[in-house]
């Protein structure tokens, strides 16, 4: 496979463009309107990688004017919520993030459970706290 060092070339050579990276500020938005425009009328976008990868504002805008053809979500900027546009539209699919779902993650995630329920009733604080549980406490 052709290595392309630059986003912008690649959306040009490609019809359907599967972004899996990770999060964070190095990649927020990185997928915006000139990569959607490359992309061009025959282009996909599928995004299983996080929500702030790609400029839904832009992405919306591409969709409704034929920029691209269509895209594939199963994450999305301000999860759980999804704009209203994007689930009117026919050209998009959308799912809830399963960009995960392999045996060996689910099972990886299976024994975080019970390793998180474990430390819990043993009166630690679980191993991965989220901000909704009382843990801190512990």
């Amino acid at each position: 496979h052709k290595h392309y060092p630059d986003l912008i070339e690649m959306a040009k050579a490609v019809d359907t463009l599967v972004v899996i990276v990770p999060g964070g500020p190095s990649t927020a938005k990185m997928i915006n309107a000139d990569v959607l425009k490359a992309l061009g009328p025959r282009g996909v976008v599928v995004n299983v990688a996080r929500g702030s990868v790609i400029d839904e504002e832009a992405l919306i805008a591409a969709l409704k004017s034929g920029t691209i053809l269509a895209a594939g979500l199963d994450v999305f900027a301000k999860e759980p919520a999804v704009p209203d546009e994007l689930k009117a539209m026919q050209n998009v699919v959308l799912l809830p993030h399963i960009g995960s779902a392999s045996v060996v993650t689910r099972n990886a995630m299976d024994q975080l459970v019970v390793d998180n329920l474990k430390t819990w009733f043993a009166g630690k604080a679980p191993l991965t706290p989220v901000a909704e549980t009382p843990a801190m406490g512990r």
